[in-house]
């Protein structure tokens, strides 16, 4: 079977996504109180935050041991 992943790397990688998901958060929420906002910028923003979301997820499955091996 294949190498598992090193779960140091792993945490690491899901610290700094939690933190740019969570940057994006609070850029997303002022954008969205300004008026004159671009909403094509927030709908950017939103689809980014989204993605680091999956990805996030994906890492912390990766964490969790296989209960089937």
């Amino acid at each position: 079977m294949g190498e598992s992943p090193d779960p140091a790397k792993l945490g690491a990688q899901l610290h700094e996504l939690r933190r740019e998901h969570r940057d994006l958060d609070m850029a997303i929420d002022r954008l969205v109180a300004d008026p004159g906002a671009d909403e094509l910028a927030i709908k950017r923003l939103k689809k980014r935050k989204l993605r680091i979301k999956d990805m996030v997820a994906y890492l912390e499955n990766q964490l969790i041991p296989d209960l089937d091996a």
